[in-house]
């Protein structure tokens, strides 16, 4: 076996789509966020303005979160041919954003506690300055969430799906999958812009009308908002992080491929995702035929998502005997 060539058997694991213009531009939008940050932080003790101060150091921890999404895409490049990750380095990103969405729920919860206490101990606003920071800050963000924008990524990634005598090299073709490290940036971005309009409305009918309740009271609502857009991406994220995917509508239709090939019983089948689109899949059939695992692979030759396929044949004749894998 010494001059045996495994190479076509030996596909990279690497799932991540090659182009990085989404690191480019999260880093983009860091430095953006931090300069902002550093000019009112500045002002805020040039000015004693305790406004401008509140909103520079809220926005430290939006930079923080940006850059930890901006870090992963980094961490994941550089070790992306590390074969101690056995599928690659996508799922560095998708932590990133689960740590993301919890930074999300942090910030909310101490908006709701700060606004509680306006509540029952009302401060005096400075509506004019606090309105011009609060200007300043939505055109940073929508700046930002534009370069942060969902650009429908078709990365051009390579699947590679393999066996034990099959390689297939093909570029994956419907819906690049939705980036979720990206799309914690962006709604980081989204939530400060967010609560930059509240800001603005609030201050506003303070101003005009001397509804003083409108600020904490808009405090809240955002809170809530930024809760439940935190909610959806820590669900996204964790199920990626506990391949929760058996529930994936692909996983019947790899079953119904399977059961098409002639006396064909899927015994075991297990997909998981390994990139933004790329899913592993472990299967095992029993049949009475003498079918290879060759055979089943070139039944799931269709599907561009598999990109690692693992099969395992059991023939009934052979049912007292250990599983037989090919």
């Amino acid at each position: 076996m010494s001059d045996c060539n495994h190479a076509q058997w030996q596909p990279p694991h690497d799932y991540r789509p090659l182009e990085r213009s989404s690191e480019r531009q999260t880093w983009a939008v860091v430095i953006l966020t931090g300069l902002t940050m550093v000019v009112e932080v500045a002002a805020g003790y040039w000015f004693n303005s305790m406004a401008l101060l509140a909103d520079g150091w809220h926005m430290a921890s939006h930079m923080v979160a940006i850059g930890l999404a901006a870090l992963a895409y980094l961490l994941a490049r550089r070790y992306a041919a590390d074969h101690r990750f056995a599928f690659g380095t996508w799922k560095i990103e998708v932590l990133a954003g689960f740590a993301s969405a919890l930074l999300l729920v942090v910030v909310a919860l101490f908006m709701i506690g700060e606004s509680l206490s306006r509540f029952w101990s009302p401060a005096a606003i400075g509506f004019d300055e606090a309105l011009t920071i609060a200007v300043i800050g939505l055109l940073v963000n929508l700046l930002s969430a534009w370069l942060l924008r969902d650009q429908h990524d078709h990365g051009h990634g390579h699947g590679h799906g393999h066996g034990h005598g099959e390689h297939r090299h093909e570029h994956a073709q419907g819906a690049a999958g939705k980036d979720l490290n990206r799309h914690a940036a962006f709604v980081h971005v989204l939530t400060d812009a967010l609560t930059s309009v509240a800001a603005i409305v609030a201050l506003l009918g303070g101003k005009l009308f001397g509804w003083g309740w409108l600020d904490p009271a808009m405090g809240i609502i955002g809170a809530l908002v930024i809760l439940a857009w935190a909610r959806g991406l820590l669900r996204d994220t964790a199920k990626a992080l506990l391949d929760r995917e058996m529930d994936d509508p692909l996983v019947d239709k790899v079953r119904e491929a399977l059961e098409q090939v002639p006396d064909t019983e899927v015994a075991d089948l297990h997909l998981w995702r390994v990139g933004r689109a790329q899913y592993s899949c472990i299967l095992s059939v029993v049949t009475h035929q003498a079918h290879t695992a060759d055979r089943y692979k070139a039944a799931l030759q269709p599907f561009a998502q598999l990109v690692h396929i693992t099969a395992e044949v059991n023939r009934c004749d052979e049912s007292a005997h250990p599983s037989r894998r090919q």
